[in-house]
């Protein structure tokens, strides 16, 4: 049985990529969510508890792993980095794997990926969709976040591909610096497209 078709969901901070990836589901697109997984896999009673706790003592409690602990131990030390990503990139692929099974006769699925250009993770995908929007919309939406500074929003965009080679590398980009309506029009014409493409039963 053929598989479905694969299209990888991306997009800088503040874009819009998780109003896009709700407008999928609502379509009846399965969508596989990174970093949902990882959630997952981290929170109370996660499956990498004991393995992160192992390598990185005192970083996890009962809600799971303590987030900024962890990341502190992390940060801008790439051997520790790679020790935690041997954790849990396995087990983020082994859920993918689950996700494809369970969803082997649809026409097509999403992964969520956020990071996907930045860690080179477009090998086994079809096609790519970037959601982007003009810069200034994209700065305000992020600067009314709870907590953020534009220093903290100058940093993350330094470690993110740029909006521009994002756009330029997609197959399809989702333009979201319009209205609501006319982005879900967007996305259902694509959706509608590949399934056109890639019938099921």
């Amino acid at each position: 049985m053929s598989r479905p078709y694969i299209l990888g969901l991306t997009g800088s901070i503040g874009m819009g990529k998780s109003a896009v990836a709700l407008m999928l589901r609502e379509l009846g697109v399965p969508v596989f969510d990174a970093d949902a997984a990882v959630h997952h896999l981290q929170g109370p009673g996660g499956e990498l508890i004991p393995a992160i706790e192992e390598a990185f003592p005192g970083t996890t409690g009962p809600e799971g792993v303590k987030r900024q602990e962890l990341g502190a131990r992390v940060f801008g030390n790439p051997e520790a980095l790679k020790r935690l990503e041997a954790i849990v990139h396995p087990a983020v692929a082994r859920m993918r794997h689950a996700f494809m099974v369970e969803h082997m006769g649809e026409p097509l699925v999403v992964f969520d990926i956020p990071l996907l250009y930045e860690k080179g993770h477009g090998a086994d995908l079809d096609a790519v969709m970037v959601v982007s929007a003009p810069a200034e919309v994209q700065r305000k939406r992020v600067l009314a976040r709870p907590g953020m500074t534009p220093e903290k929003f100058a940093h993350i965009l330094s470690l993110q591909v740029p909006d521009a080679e994002k756009r330029a590398r997609a197959t399809h980009v989702i333009n979201t610096g319009v209205t609501l309506a006319e982005t879900e029009a967007q996305v259902a014409a694509l959706v509608a497209a590949i399934r056109e493409k890639n019938p099921r039963q």
